[in-house]
């Protein structure tokens, strides 16, 4: 009962001086809000990037030369896979390597009348769309194997850029001059793709670049040339880690090349290493945020001390009616609590407010740790508390007879 009637005289003593109560709370506030909303912006790009990965399928591995092994980094022409190699890759793992075709890219721009636009061109193996889970075939086909072998300035245009350069959605059969590195090319168009917009493309600055999947064969100068990565899909159920040592000793043997010579990346691999550099990022500027936290537990401190001196008659009365030296040092460790849980209240909610319009400019899923928000919150009535002490003790050890004299 003592308690309950302690924490009523918190919240009198801290409505009667609102505005001294809400400056002393403002460093609990700017602390705590500082750091739920900087966790919460890691804990959302870490789940956006986690949904790239995930359109990018579990399955995904890419094997390149070890360039540490290399001299002056001079990466000799036998080093590269040929398609033959790459074919012969794919035919002696047949089950375990769905999709195994050179990694090719390069950029150009497209002009359809008065309008232009920017180009990534991707060269893809045939059915890609079925290993890359990221997009979706809204009109016409992904590349085959025909335009493959063929040889066809073929093109899988962003629904986006169709809109841009055509003014409509379905382009299938639709002519697009591209200028590349090497030289204008003319593609048909045989599909048009929608791809769920997320973290990446929300980043993009000033003119956009879409990607268009072209096949391999048109996506260099040369449709022979060989090429520095195979980008691989094996089959479900089997883990690319697992798997990869096997598939470069083999490449190695292939091409009388020293072990280690070849490594691989893989998409769970990539993903640990970019959580690992958020993680170690907003743990720096958490800690870093979390000092504020100390400047408003001084603050507490020093209006708690303030407090005490402005009502030490209050607490002489107290004193002479009965009140224990206890009973005075807990009702001003609640008082100092109670300031700080509705600084990290106030905190939590701004935090989260201010996180959220970061995610909804950048396109970004909202993630909330609710562990992180119960941490916040305990935190700040732990300042509160540790701050308190003193003035609470400087209340509680008053002699009565002197604090009734008190002016």
């Amino acid at each position: 009962m003592l308690f309950i009637e302690n924490i009523k005289l918190a919240l009198i003593a801290i409505r009667s001086n609102k505005m001294r109560s809400f400056l002393t709370m403002l460093g609990i506030i700017i602390g705590i809000s500082s750091v739920i909303a900087i966790t919460s912006i890691g804990d959302s790009a870490k789940g956006a990037i986690s949904d790239e990965f995930e359109g990018m399928g579990a399955g995904y591995l890419y094997i390149y030369p070890n360039y540490a092994m290399l001299e002056d980094n001079y990466l000799p022409a036998e080093a590269l896979f040929s398609l033959d190699e790459i074919e012969a890759f794919r035919e002696r793992f047949e089950g375990e390597v769905l999709y195994a075709a050179p990694y090719r890219t390069t950029s150009g721009k497209a002009k359809v009348g008065r309008t232009d636009a920017k180009f990534s061109l991707y060269g893809v193996g045939p059915d890609y769309d079925d290993f890359y889970k990221a997009i979706h075939m809204e009109y016409g086909r992904m590349v085959n194997s025909k335009d493959i072998e063929a040889v066809k300035p073929m093109a899988v245009v962003d629904i986006r850029a169709a809109k841009k350069l055509f003014g409509k959605e379905n382009i299938v059969g639709e002519k697009i001059a591209i200028e590349t590195y090497f030289g204008l090319r003319e593609f048909s168009v045989v599909g048009v793709y929608s791809q769920k917009k997320s973290f990446l493309s929300g980043l993009s600055f000033g003119e956009p670049t879409y990607t268009c999947y072209v096949p391999f064969t048109v996506a260099s100068y040369d449709p022979e040339e060989p090429s520095y990565y195979i980008e691989t899909y094996v089959a479900p159920g089997i883990d690319p880690v697992t798997v990869s040592d096997k598939y470069c000793r083999w490449l190695e043997r292939l091409k009388k090349q020293e072990e280690g010579f070849y490594i691989v990346e893989t998409a769970q691999a990539q993903l640990d290493q970019i959580n690992g550099i958020l993680g170690k990022l907003a743990i720096a500027i958490g800690a870093i945020a979390a000092i504020s936290l100390l400047v408003g537990g001084i603050g507490i401190m020093n209006i708690m001390l303030v407090s005490v001196t402005e009502r030490t008659r209050e607490i002489g009365i107290r004193k002479s009616l009965g009140a224990r030296t206890k009973d005075i040092l807990t009702q001003f460790l609640i008082e100092a609590m109670i300031l700080s849980v509705i600084g990290g209240i106030i905190g939590t909610a701004l935090g989260i407010g201010i996180a959220g319009i970061g995610m909804a400019v950048t396109h970004m899923r909202l993630v909330i740790n609710p562990f992180t928000v119960l941490i916040a919150v305990l935190f700040s009535a732990a300042v509160g508390l540790l701050f308190g002490v003193f003035p609470a003790k400087k209340a509680a050890r008053l002699d009565p007879i002197e604090a009734l004299r008190y002016e």
